[in-house]
């Protein structure tokens, strides 16, 4: 059986509401599995596997947004029997607001609440200057900068040739992404930003809240660019009542 494109760590088919994770550069499902033991249980948990990681290990990488939104909507449509929240973190962010255009335009179907994390909003100029054609030296020097990748990693070079190619893929999708202006989403936004990220000052976060017609938030937290890695437990906090206001009744 080919593999999925969405792995659900503990599976509830009772939950009244979905989670749907989109990773970072690097990262794949695995990125959220310490989510689900916090999650309630009227809550379930959609990580979103892309090519060449995890599972899908020897699959080939795809290098532009464009190849990734369509597979992962299609993926998707089964499960959006129910509300439905979108999570993403840096490269994530890209793949969420764009994904979330994707199932308003093409099926008709939009989440109750978006949370985008790690990364500016689309159609800003960029704060660093592109890196996934550089050198493999300079590319792995500019990846420590990031500090999202485990020293015992970095160290490791067979690890190393693995993550690489990974990475560069996902930098390229990334840093050949064209933005296009459309109308901005009826949900709530919350954006969450580390309060050292270079990569996403915090007026670059607050940029979010023009992308939608409804209420947002902007909530910071102490730490760089992988701030969510030190703070999983109240970042989930923060999401879980930021989604609570606007349910009635409340679920949680």
């Amino acid at each position: 059986m080919k593999p999925s494109w969405i792995i659900k760590p503990r599976p509830r088919s009772d939950a009244k509401l979905k989670l749907i994770c989109l990773p970072f550069a690097g990262g794949g499902s695995s990125s959220f599995r310490n989510w689900a033991p916090l999650l309630p249980a009227q809550m379930e948990l959609l990580t979103i596997e892309i090519p060449g990681r995890g599972q899908r290990l020897s699959e080939p990488l795809r290098t532009r947004i464009d190849d990734l939104i369509p597979d992962i909507a299609s993926a998707l449509l089964n499960e959006l029997d129910r509300p439905f929240a979108i999570f993403g973190h840096s490269m994530g962010t890209l793949l969420g607001f764009e994904l979330t255009h994707y199932l308003r335009e093409q099926y008709g179907k939009e989440p109750v609440y978006l949370f985008f994390s790690g990364r500016g909003a689309p159609g800003l100029p960029s704060t660093e200057a592109p890196i996934h054609q550089l050198s493999k030296d300079d590319f792995i020097r500019q990846i420590k900068e990031y500090n999202g990748t485990p020293k015992e990693v970095l160290e490791h070079k067979e690890l190393m040739d693995l993550m690489i190619p990974i990475l560069r893929a996902d930098f390229e999708v990334c840093e050949t992404y064209t933005y296009s202006e459309r109308p901005s989403f009826n949900c709530p936004i919350t954006a969450f930003g580390g309060l050292q990220d270079k990569g996403a000052p915090k007026d670059y976060m607050q940029a979010w809240e023009k992308h939608t017609s409804g209420i947002f938030n902007l909530r910071l937290f102490p730490g760089g660019h992988f701030f969510l890695l030190e703070h999983t437990p109240t970042l989930i906090q923060s999401l879980l009542r930021d989604i609570n206001k606007l349910l009635t009744p409340s679920i949680f």
